[in-house]
């Protein structure tokens, strides 16, 4: 079985160390902090409990504060370093020296192109992007990320890695901002700002719209399966009505800029699209959404 190794033990490091661990994968996990590494193992262990994972599961992951020691004879190495392009630059043409010509390198960004990431490598063949979504544990999608220089056979090793641990592993053939659920996901944003700043509802009611609507049927119906089950003609005649009158600007909402100029940031202080977010109703939130992948995790979607 590959070794793993993961670079960075915040919060999505620990959560990729723990899905490669519950799989019998041999974890190796870095972070330059000795106090971040003293908890890995009784937060491996807390979650396996949570989800009926046996425990000694979590011996699987050997803690390093030496990168070196921490990537040595490493098949993939997963990087979760800040989203700082300079620091990740300097740490992929570290990573290359310490590392054989065959081990892939990966970076876990979700906002910096991975080509630019890899500018420094000398074998930039074997950097790709696997873009992972929080908690990783839960959230079954990772976008492996090509760039114009990979390996197609590296992403290939790299999606079957992944699917071993249990993942859903999807091809993103071009570096792209955004990579492939990102720019659905936004823009839809786009256009839910777009109906709030002009006034033909307001937020409570486009959530509402959403998760009483088209969001029930997505986990079993998705965009393209549901235009050919009503036909691509009507889809054709839908678009020819509608996406003219559909948001397209190419920058953010001045509604949102203005919002955050005020300091209307949402959850982090009080108010943003919605008024009175208290302490009660950020946890109901985060509680439904953590029950909800919870429930999803462990029965899986509907078929």
């Amino acid at each position: 079985m590959e070794k793993i190794a993961i670079v960075g033990a915040g919060m999505m490091g620990q959560g990729i160390a723990e899905v490669f661990a519950a799989k019998g994968f041999p974890v190796s996990l870095y972070a330059r902090r000795q106090e971040v590494l003293d908890q890995v193992h009784e937060k491996a262990r807390a979650s396996f409990k949570i989800f009926g994972i046996d425990e000694s599961a979590a011996q699987n992951i050997s803690l390093h504060n030496n990168l070196e020691e921490g990537i040595r004879g490493a098949d993939l190495v997963i990087e979760n370093a800040a989203e700082d392009l300079e620091v990740k630059q300097n740490l992929f043409a570290e990573m290359e020296k310490y590392t054989g010509k065959d081990c892939i390198l990966a970076s876990n960004t979700s906002v910096k192109p991975i080509t630019d990431i890899g500018a420094k490598c000398a074998q930039r063949y074997r950097v790709v992007g696997t873009h992972w979504w929080n908690p990783p544990y839960l959230i079954p999608l990772v976008e492996v990320v090509q760039t114009e220089f990979a390996d197609v056979n590296m992403i290939h090793r790299c999606i079957d890695i992944l699917k071993r641990a249990g993942k859903v592993a999807v091809h993103c053939k071009r570096d792209v901002a955004g990579f492939i659920a990102n720019r659905m996901q936004h823009a839809l944003w786009r256009e839910a700002v777009s109906i709030v700043e002009h006034g033909i509802c307001d937020a409570e009611t486009v959530d509402l719209c959403v998760k009483n609507s088209f969001g029930l049927r997505l986990p079993v119906l998705a965009p393209l399966e549901n235009a050919d089950l009503v036909g691509l003609d009507l889809t054709l005649a839908i678009h020819n009505g509608v996406l003219a009158h559909i948001e397209a600007s190419p920058n953010p909402s001045p509604y949102l800029i203005d919002k955050v100029k005020k300091g209307e940031l949402g959850m982090k202080t009080g108010t943003g699209f919605y008024e009175g977010w208290t302490p009660e109703k950020m946890q109901a939130v985060r509680n439904r959404l953590s029950g909800y992948l919870r429930s999803v995790a462990a029965n899986g979607l509907p078929k």
